[in-house]
């Protein structure tokens, strides 16, 4: 073999696994944000809900847990990735909501929630 084709088949490997990693981390991304790790659904009061990020705008709402008597008050931080969830939630502020939710553990980046609990639905209960 020349310089010159072993050059030609060194650009080649090269480019097939750049590929190949495109490929598997795109895979990867795809399960985490389809597979669910848990579900369910919590209740309480939404308090905080924004749209937040630099580059990557995402959703992300704080829940204030309705306690047992006695117990502190817990907050349960969410994000929203359907539109019309969006809208369902800022029409419901301030009122005692049920909000369904998923849980997808090891997402890669905050580009798709700052949160790994991405809420599915919301039921306003008063």
């Amino acid at each position: 073999m020349t310089g010159e084709e072993i050059k030609k088949k060194a650009v080649k490997i090269v480019i097939f696994l750049i590929v190949a990693v495109i490929v598997l981390c795109a895979g990867y991304v795809m399960v985490v944000l389809n597979w669910s790790y848990s579900k369910g659904e919590r209740v309480g009061y939404v308090q905080k809900f924004s749209e937040k990020g630099w580059l990557c705008k995402t959703w992300e709402g704080e829940l204030q847990m309705l306690p047992v008597p006695g117990a502190m008050p817990e907050k349960f931080l969410f994000s929203v990735r359907d539109k019309t969830l969006i809208s369902k939630i800022n029409s419901s502020m301030g009122k005692k909501m049920a909000l369904s939710y998923e849980q997808h553990k090891g997402i890669p980046t905050t580009c798709f929630g700052e949160s790994e609990y991405f809420a599915v639905d919301a039921k306003s209960l008063e």
